[in-house]
């Protein structure tokens, strides 16, 4: 029924937002900057709720084979580059100006599929795109907080992210469903964080945390894990009943409302020309949702 998507869309904007607000406060308020940790902790929350929710059949999930698993392993590379380096980006800019750099891996999926597919594109998706991608390039020279490490990260981010969109929309190798692609991401994330969280010496540097020992520390972490896997619970909800075009609406104005929230919870240094590259932006975004809505009548 149109009610019960309208519910699963509002549950799922409540969700998104909450869970950006919070990994923003753990990464930038609190100073958590140790993403081989903070990631690993998220993934391994998620792998255990998801595997335990399966394994009582609260969640649809088959038994996935080791060949299955090993034919999504670049997805599951792609997934944990999108995350570390997302961490990473998060924590030294802004949401509006996050979700700015983000839009630009439609441009990497936009290439990507051209040397794929090689198919004619409309021109309402080429404006789109050309939206996008200026907004991104002129968007450090006017931010007031512009500094080249969370702009290099985002970039790893964006690149990270469109390439596993355009990898999930042509995986054909066997029938994983969404739950049992991330249980795959999960499983991998945490062993490859492990491992990494001693040479690139977060696991020492958490040690001296000065916040460690802190309630508002360890209820912020417990709060990202589980937002993150209600997250995953929402969006796969959202996408079984509604279509690509409607859950990239959903999307969309998940977006909008993190970003308009963000400046009641966040210090930001915003000037008009940054302003207008977030909004020429998702300007882009929203025609490039319309391009997709066309070509499918």
């Amino acid at each position: 029924m149109q009610w019960r998507r309208h519910v699963a869309g509002v549950a799922f904007t409540a969700v998104f937002v909450v869970s950006y607000f919070t990994n923003k406060f753990v990464l930038s308020v609190l100073k958590f900057t140790y993403p081989t940790l903070f990631q690993g902790w998220q993934t391994f929350i998620g792998a255990a709720l998801l595997l335990l929710c399966g394994r009582f059949g609260w969640v649809e999930m088959s038994r996935i084979s080791r060949s299955a698993a090993l034919s999504w392993l670049p997805g599951s590379v792609l997934f944990v580059g999108n995350i570390y380096a997302g961490s990473r980006a998060l924590s030294h800019i802004d949401i509006p100006v996050f979700f700015t750099l983000q839009n630009s891996s439609h441009v990497v999926s936009y290439v990507l599929l051209k040397v794929v597919k090689r198919e004619k594109t409309q021109w309402l998706k080429l404006i789109s795109i050309c939206f996008m991608l200026l907004s991104a390039i002129n968007l450090p020279f006017h931010d007031p907080q512009f500094g080249p490490s969370g702009y290099l990260w985002a970039v790893g981010h964006l690149l990270c992210v469109g390439a596993y969109r355009v990898f999930q929309g042509h995986y054909t190798s066997s029938n994983l469903s969404d739950l049992e692609q991330h249980c795959i991401n999960y499983l991998f994330s945490v062993l490859l964080l492990a491992v990494a969280a001693h040479p690139t010496g977060d696991l020492m540097g958490a040690l001296e945390f000065p916040s460690l020992r802190s309630y508002t520390f360890h209820c912020g972490c417990f709060a990202s894990a589980l937002l993150g896997f209600m997250l995953l619970l929402a969006t796969v909800r959202l996408k079984s009943g509604c279509s690509l075009e409607h859950f990239g609406v959903w999307i969309f104005l998940s977006k909008i409302t993190a970003m308009s929230l963000s400046p009641f919870l966040f210090y930001m240094d915003v000037n008009a020309s940054s302003l207008i590259c977030v909004i020429i932006s998702h300007v882009g975004e929203a025609l490039l949702l319309l391009s997709q809505r066309n070509s499918r009548l």
